[in-house]
């Protein structure tokens, strides 16, 4: 289903025509009303009134999380907290976390585009929604929650946690769509088994998943599951939470919301644009928020952009499945490695779940890789020969197929723990 067809259907010149005006507007807004931008600006002698074409942007400069930290908490506000109706922050970082603010009309927008995540996700207003991330700070549950109301859909505010209590609201709320992260899903597919739950007894048949990185193998086995249609969804919370985009039911890529977003592709290294269909960062600059907008603003995200035409009659740019980002690579003794090939080479791993942790160290002067992994509750209670083969197993295949060696510590069922709804999978301990 289309929410919003005028918006979602525009002619590509149509759509290009309203991202300029409406991006002339915001330049002209951060600069009179946002001191880290006017300065910038001034810096480098480029003024809001020198965009006349899209391609003008990339003059501007890059904003970055840091810069978003430096702020902290109200320095990158355009409005005064008069206006602002609503203050989220950003999660998953150490120390002080990036602050952002909404109008009621940003508050607005963000349902109508969460709207559209959950209808591209096949959700209507006959669906029972049951949301498993965290109700806080973090804008996930929010988001998703309110474009839920306005499609009309009925909706089960269950947040993380408690897993028992979900499955059994699950079973008796009878659940059609489960809004959560990927890992979760996961998860809940294991428990369902576990508990002897027949999977089709559910009336769960959709699940729209954000909030981390997931591998089509991980897709296929949670669909496989739980019976259900998973499709991705994608958000930044530093420039509106989920609502950025979404995957549509071709599964094709996910449709970046260009009427309030400007996506662009550049190099990590050398910050220089790149052309569709390069692989590159993901930068996006917002075009209608008011209270906190942002120009420029680094995702970390890998991915590419995709203009040719979807089947589903969106006219909007899809970007590519994000599978890592440019800051959780790991440089061990020269090899790069990415967690998403750890997760490929578990995925075929026995006895084991796809969570786990990277951690980097550096000991006497040489750079270690230890990698921790949850087993699964039948391994777990098995012999620790058993137990030493997986690891063995585990630690040959990182070596064969990346490279690298590393470490392999199992540990107990959901013992690495989980801050609203992920796991912190890289950890760097060499650059403390």
């Amino acid at each position: 289903m289309i929410w919003d067809r005028r918006h979602e259907c525009m002619p590509r010149e149509e759509i290009e025509q309203l991202q300029l005006e409406r991006l002339q507007s915001t330049l002209n807004r951060v600069y009179r009303n946002v001191s880290f931008y006017k300065k910038r600006f001034d810096h480098l002698k480029i003024f809001p009134d020198d965009i006349q074409t899209m391609s003008d942007l990339a003059r501007f400069p890059l904003t970055a999380k840091e810069d978003l930290r430096e702020s902290y908490p109200y320095g990158m506000f355009a409005l005064t907290l008069r206006d602002v109706v609503r203050i989220h922050s950003s999660s998953g970082v150490m120390g002080k976390s990036a602050v952002t603010g909404y109008t009621r009309n940003d508050l607005q927008h963000w349902s109508q585009l969460t709207a559209r995540v959950l209808a591209a996700g096949g959700v209507t207003k006959d669906d029972v929604v049951q949301i498993t991330f965290k109700y806080g700070l973090f804008t996930g549950a929010f988001g998703l929650h309110y474009g839920a109301e306005l499609i009309g859909a009925s909706v089960i505010p269950m947040s993380t946690g408690n897993t028992s209590k979900q499955l059994m609201i699950m079973q008796d709320y009878k659940t059609t769509a489960l809004v959560s992260t990927p890992s979760y899903a996961f998860f809940l597919a294991r428990s369902i088994e576990k508990q002897g739950i027949n999977p089709k007894s559910l009336s769960l048949k959709l699940g729209l998943f954000g909030g981390e990185p997931w591998s089509e193998p991980m897709r296929k086995e949670i669909e496989g599951s739980l019976f259900i249609s998973a499709t991705d969804n994608y958000g930044v919370s530093e420039v509106m939470g989920p609502g950025v985009a979404a995957e549509c039911e071709c599964k094709n890529g996910l449709h970046i919301y260009e009427d309030h977003f400007i996506p662009e592709i550049i190099d990590p290294q050398t910050h220089q644009s790149l052309p569709p269909g390069a692989e590159g960062e993901l930068v996006l600059t917002t075009l209608n928020k008011e209270a906190f907008p942002v120009v420029r603003y680094r995702t970390r995200d890998i991915t590419s952009l995709d203009y040719s035409p979807c089947p589903c009659g969106r006219t909007l740019v899809r970007m590519k499945k994000v599978l890592r980002r440019s800051d959780d690579v790991l440089f061990i003794k020269g090899i790069k490695v990415f967690p998403l090939q750890v997760e490929a080479i578990l995925m075929e791993a026995e006895g084991v779940e796809p969570h786990y942790q990277l951690i980097a160290d550096r000991i006497e002067g040489a750079d270690t890789l230890e990698l921790k992994v949850e087993v699964t509750e039948e391994a777990f209670s098995d012999e620790i020969k058993n137990l030493q083969n997986i690891a063995a197993t585990i630690e040959r295949k990182l070596r064969e197929i990346i490279g690298v060696s590393a470490k392999v510590k199992l540990v107990a069922p959901e013992s690495l723990r989980l801050t609203n709804g992920k796991i912190q999978k890289v950890i760097d301990r060499r650059k403390n």
